[in-house]
């Protein structure tokens, strides 16, 4: 690596200062205002009144997955979910009848709660003819429990079946239960086969703002559930309405505007029970617990639609008085402290230092210490399995270890002969020893570029990394400016960078976390890119 002599370093290490601080009081204020208790519509039910139904899945402890075909979750553990569950609804949702859910009917009858039974359809014929007839069954051996059939959840969506093969299944289903029938699918989807309302007995439409192709905010979510349930019952007029689906999630990736947090989602589920009842709209909420298996389908946000929480099945925020989206910042504060005073004694341990060297080390251990702990924080709502917490886990390590390089290293040149001194002289750049802070460098801005390129081509259930790159954009934003001799492969990662933050920006430009991508690639890449150019300039 190349850097400046004696006085341009000092202008490096002011940078450094001024760069970690900045992002430090940033990151301070962000945390301050997440703990800033915010007020929301109060949700007052009338005594005895609770909310009408919520969809549920026992799939919430560690390793349940209803994609592995030999899940089978234990009785005792449903009859204590809808224990849970009663409390809070009259009635639950299930979208199968498999792996132990056969058991909900006659567990949810001394409890009071009401059943709204599914019957999953999807690829396999077969498959889908056995679900569906021990469906009707126990919709027939359970009537007064069970309040109706959902034959099918967004198959049409899906493009697993027909419509014409949906039609037959509802006739099928109709012609053998004893209850109602009905299918459920995305509003959009019901209204391009709207043929299929003369088979069933109530339209049941999904209608989900933050999985709109065009996201909406939050500001605007209940006038569009509004608009939108008002449009379902024209198009479909005389015939019942259910809304299967609707709610918000609580963490996860940002859509354009529509943004999933803790205070975001019981301001939905507020505002919009409010309104259900006070419109008489018949309604369903995803859903009852986090589902953490769904982030392997959907992204982080997938897991964090629940009204309780997975571990504790208790509720994650209060139908009452202001919400705050954390309790507290001990956490951060720690490894703030902790970061600092590591860098700081590696800084200053061993040789004679400068004040200002010691105190921007300081600043940027006292940033990575405080990022450490939020990444900590997100990697237990992200990451799904060993692979990412070792791949990832491993990006936040090097970034972690970023600064404590730095302190290490003390920008000395290599003694300047021949040459080299009359390079000094004219106060050109000298060659350093510091081959431990130009390893990191290649191996962040690699995996940069990997998070980049995924993030442009397949963005839709991606978080944005940038917990994992913002220290290394900080540290290696400013020190980048320094240096002049970077290598092709450097250049060709950056050139990824800079071209898959652009483009992911410029998709959704009003996306705060995709600003917030996009200048942590910035950081990354344009001092690869334009010092190596200046550098070419001044050899011209």
């Amino acid at each position: 690596m190349i850097f400046a002599p004696r006085t341009n370093r000092s202008q490096l290490w002011l940078a450094l200062l001024i760069a970690s601080t900045t992002m430090l009081l940033l990151l301070a204020a962000m945390l301050w205002l997440q703990t800033r208790p915010v007020r929301m519509h109060d949700l007052h039910l009338a005594e005895g009144e609770k909310l009408r139904c919520v969809s549920y899945a026992p799939y919430h402890r560690p390793g349940q997955t209803p994609l592995l075909e030999d899940t089978r979750i234990e009785r005792e553990q449903i009859a204590a979910d809808l224990a849970a569950l009663a409390k809070i609804t009259d009635c639950v949702r299930l979208y199968s009848i498999d792996q132990g859910l056969e058991h909900v009917p006659e567990l949810a009858r001394p409890l009071g709660l009401k059943v709204l039974l599914g019957a999953w359809i999807g690829y396999e014929k077969t498959k889908n003819a056995r679900e569906l007839e021990r469906a009707i069954a126990l919709a027939n051996a359970n009537a007064d429990v069970v309040r109706a059939l959902i034959v099918g959840n967004e198959v049409l969506l899906r493009r697993e079946r027909t419509e014409d093969e949906m039609r037959e299944l509802i006739r099928h289903a109709k012609a053998h239960a004893k209850v109602p029938v009905t299918y459920a699918d995305v509003w959009e989807f019901w209204t391009r086969h709207d043929s299929l309302a003369n088979e069933v007995d109530f339209v049941t439409v999904h209608i989900l703002p933050f999985w709109e192709d065009d996201p909406v905010d939050i500001e605007l979510a209940l006038q569009h559930v509004a608009e939108t349930r008002r449009h379902v019952g024209e198009h479909f007029a005389g015939k019942k309405i259910l809304i299967g689906e609707t709610g918000w999630p609580s963490a996860g990736r940002q859509r354009e505007e529509s943004k999933p947090s803790r205070v975001n989602q019981a301001r939905y589920i507020r505002e919009f029970v409010h309104r259900a009842h006070a419109e008489g709209w018949d309604y369903n909420l995803i859903e009852a617990i986090d589902q953490p298996w769904k982030r392997r389908l959907e992204g982080t946000v997938g897991g964090f639609w629940g009204m309780l929480d997975a571990d504790s099945l208790e509720p994650k925020f209060p139908l009452a008085g202001a919400v705050a989206e954390r309790e507290g910042v001990a956490g951060p504060v720690g490894g703030a402290a902790v970061g600092g005073v590591l860098a700081f004694l590696l800084a200053t341990t061993g040789r004679r230092t400068r004040c200002l060297r010691a105190s921007a080390i300081a600043a940027a251990g006292t940033l990575g210490g405080m990022i450490t702990v939020l990444h900590w924080e997100h990697a237990h709502l992200a990451y799904r399995d060993a692979l990412e917490w070792s791949l990832l886990g491993g990006v936040a390590a090097l970034g972690a270890l970023l600064p404590l390089t730095l302190a290490r290293w003390h920008g000395e040149p290599v003694p300047a002969t021949g040459r080299a001194a009359r390079i000094l002289r004219h106060g050109e750049p000298l060659r350093a020893k510091a081959g431990a802070l130009g390893l990191l460098r290649g191996l962040l801005l690699f995996a940069a570029a990997v998070a980049a390129l995924l993030l442009w081509v397949d963005p839709r259930y991606r978080d944005f990394p940038t917990l994992l790159y913002l220290v290394p954009a900080v540290v290696l934003g400013v020190v980048g400016w320094w240096r002049a001799d970077t290598t092709r492969s450097e250049i060709t990662l950056a050139l990824v960078i800079l071209i898959g933050v652009v483009a992911r920006w410029s998709s959704e430009p009003a996306n705060p976390q995709a600003v917030a991508w996009l200048l942590t690639g910035l950081a990354l890449a344009l001092p690869v890119l334009l010092v190596r150019s200046h550098q070419h300039e001044q050899r011209e």
